[in-house]
């Protein structure tokens, strides 16, 4: 199975605790491909439908249709987390470059890794290196 960056599969999530997403969902791969080559593990973004019944964060990024979702979905990045590449079950699409240029963003945010000129006035660690 050649798993790439921003590709979107079906995955066994298992059980979850508290607000953790589980179940059988559709995941974004959010790993660089030579780590999705070399490594036994991939890091994944979750992904649900549930638009609704969710409060908008600003690590959240709605998908474009036509990607192999069967309904109107978003990308969770703040429900990232490393899974076995064992948990996924079969590739249902891609994302285009474009929102994965966006979800990049997002996941920075998410990360808190700001880029000097973006850094938010509040929530920055003023911390020097030792």
């Amino acid at each position: 199975m050649r798993i790439r960056r921003g590709d979107i599969y079906i995955a066994d999530m298992c059980m979850n605790i508290g607000c953790e997403q589980g179940g059988v969902r559709p995941v974004l791969i959010l790993q660089n491909n030579k780590g999705n080559k070399y490594s036994p593990t991939t890091i994944v973004a979750s992904i649900t439908s549930r638009i609704g019944t969710k409060k908008y964060l600003p690590t959240h990024v709605y998908l474009p249709e036509n990607i192999g979702l069967k309904y109107r979905s978003i990308v969770l990045l703040e429900q990232v987390r490393v899974i076995d590449k064992c948990r996924l079950i079969h590739k249902i699409g891609q994302v285009p470059h474009r929102t994965m240029r966006i979800i990049d963003k997002r996941l920075m945010t998410s990360c808190g890794l700001y880029m000097k000129q973006h850094r938010p006035d509040k929530g920055y660690s003023k911390a020097k290196d030792p």
